[in-house]
């Protein structure tokens, strides 16, 4: 049994009840019960003292293979006893192959959907008490035991009186105690110990904690999953490669919810999705894409995709289950990590640098110029290479020694994103070994800039083609071979709506600009023109190209030559 249902001392209804996380609320309480506190610690010390003794131990004296299995057993069940914190920090790590051993990878991969379910009885009675009917009266039928466990909940399977076969959610008893009591002692031990950690993370480590906090008390409310779930299926309502479950409203509450029942495969078994006729790279591909769809389209991003919340349909889909921990991001923000991702590409580590300002990952008042050879020295050594020899957690691994030498800091938002980035390619790399996340997200990232119909992406393509106000023909002869390397691009409607701004008097500027470029020091530079031209006469058939030519005449009469071209431009 989970320590959620052995403990004896619990927080006052007012916070027992509390619906958003209020650390404040939260400290008052626990600074009156130190004794709560100090024998939570003890635990945790306890627990893992003892453990990493042992390992330690069995490393010197014992390192048979048997040994390093009961060692990865015992740790596993160190997190379960240790509750939905602990569980969801081994969650994270089941999704890293790359880092965690492989005994101990498949004990971690357990606590997805495999851990010790709470008692039936307490979970009817869950179920009666929240939709205040019969059990009998909500399913026709339910499974008598849950199908699946995990750290917040426990799932049963059921069908519904009209036939719908559905899935039933139910929290955990006595769940808020166990997480309060949990984040007050993560974010004490962030104020006393966070300025020892070898990364710059500083006082923004609490911050951490709290953006965490907030998604956990948003994640032990069913209603607002089932909004997310409902948010997130409308934003992929015209992606065929995407499933979401369809949510049930007459038969969830705070603490139920019943959705549809998805039937497919478990992201971890790559046997048996073969075995389906299904190919795994396609299906890593539907979810490195959706990926990077959440963050620089719709903002709004599931921030665990851990193997338990995502499964491969029978049809080959990508089904999205668990809607719990979301997150949204502002518009400038979506913008600058594409335009930061291009920047990177092309090794512009200046213009890098002044967005990791505007992403905050750098403060407005820092002096950026030491940081740039910095930057191009650890990032430079990964991107100099070629996309498919290196992932995002070498990016993440060399970034490290950047934020222990200079004042960076990760903003609270960014945490989830990146936790969120790094389990998808763990995932990937769980169906393919050999896959690279990098391959998959600048073309997309390229695709996006290039093809942006709103204003703001079309200035960040315009911050990225230009560079000391003279236009970098390369970089778009770059973009252009990303973003049609995984032959998902086409180039007709990108050439129209180019010509449509480039028309437009949004474009005037950069009208200006390209005849610089191809008038500069008083001759018609037309090599660049020709490689572009050549470059895009390779993706359209010849009745596009007329297509084209004949949008621009038709443009070019309408605004007329003094539209087009200025008097300004020729000064």
């Amino acid at each position: 049994m989970t320590s959620q249902t052995t403990e004896s001392h619990y927080p006052s209804p007012n916070i027992q009840q509390q619906k958003r996380y209020d650390a404040a609320e939260i400290a008052r309480y626990y600074r009156s019960r130190p004794w709560e506190v100090i024998q939570r610690a003890a635990t945790i010390i306890w627990s893992f003292g003892w453990f990493l003794l042992h390992l330690q131990w069995d490393n010197w004296f014992n390192p048979d293979q048997d040994n390093k299995q009961k060692c990865a057993t015992k740790l596993r069940l160190i997190l379960t006893c240790l509750g939905p914190t602990f569980i969801k920090v081994g969650q994270a790590l089941s999704t890293r192959p790359d880092l965690i051993r492989p005994d101990f990878l498949e004990e971690l991969i357990k606590l997805q959907d495999q851990l010790p379910p709470f008692d039936n009885k307490i979970a009817f009675s869950i179920i009666e008490k929240s939709l205040g009917i019969s059990i009998t009266q909500a399913y026709r039928e339910i499974s008598p035991d849950p199908v699946a466990a995990a750290s917040l909940g426990q799932v049963y399977r059921a069908v519904l009186h009209t036939g719908e076969e559905v899935a039933v959610k139910v929290q955990r008893p006595k769940l808020r105690p166990i997480l309060t009591r949990d984040l007050f002692l993560m974010r004490w031990a962030a104020c006393q110990f966070g300025r020892f950690l070898p990364l710059n993370l500083g006082h923004d480590l609490t911050l951490i904690i709290d953006e965490f906090g907030v998604k956990l008390f948003e994640e032990i409310d069913y209603v607002n999953e089932g909004r997310n779930a409902e948010k997130f299926a409308a934003n992929f309502r015209e992606d065929d490669d995407v499933k979401v479950p369809v949510i049930y409203w007459s038969y969830s509450s705070d603490r139920i919810l019943t959705l549809e029942w998805i039937q497919g495969y478990k992201l971890t078994d790559p046997d048996k999705i073969i075995a389906a006729g299904l190919d795994p790279y396609a299906i890593v591909r539907i979810g490195v894409t959706s990926g990077l769809r959440q963050l620089l389209e719709h903002g709004f991003f599931h921030a665990d995709p851990h193997p338990g919340n995502l499964f491969a349909t029978l049809d080959g889909r990508m089904a999205f289950i668990d809607f719990g921990m979301m997150d949204q991001l502002e518009e400038n923000t979506k913008e600058t990590i594409a335009s930061s991702v291009v920047q990177l590409i092309n090794q512009d580590y200046n213009a890098l640098a002044r967005d990791f300002v505007q992403l905050g990952f750098l403060t407005p008042d820092t002096d950026i110029d030491p940081i740039i050879p910095a930057l191009e020295r650890v990032l430079g050594n990964a991107i100099g290479q070629s996309v498919g020899d290196f992932n995002f957690k070498t990016i993440t691994d060399d970034f490290s020694e950047l934020m222990y030498e200079y004042p960076f800091r990760v903003p609270a938002k960014f945490a989830l994103i990146i936790r969120s980035l790094i389990t998808q390619e763990g995932l990937a790399l769980s169906l393919d070994s050999e896959f690279k996340i990098v391959e998959v997200a600048y073309p997309y990232v390229a695709r996006r800039l290039l093809t942006g119909e709103s204003a703001q992406l079309r200035r960040r393509l315009l911050e990225v083609l230009f560079k000391d106000e003279k236009f970098q023909w390369q970089r778009l002869e770059n973009m252009i071979n990303i973003a049609r390397s995984d032959g998902q691009f086409d180039l007709l409607p990108t050439a129209q709506l180019g010509l449509q701004y480039l028309l437009s008097d949004e474009g005037r500027y950069l009208r200006h600009q390209l005849l610089l470029a191809l008038t500069e020091d008083d001759r018609l530079h037309t090599e660049e023109v020709q490689r572009i031209w050549a470059l895009i006469s390779d993706d359209l058939q010849p009745q596009q190209l007329f297509g084209v030519a004949v949008k621009a005449f038709q443009q070019f009469s309408s605004v007329g030559v003094a539209a087009i071209l200025p008097k300004a431009d020729f000064n």
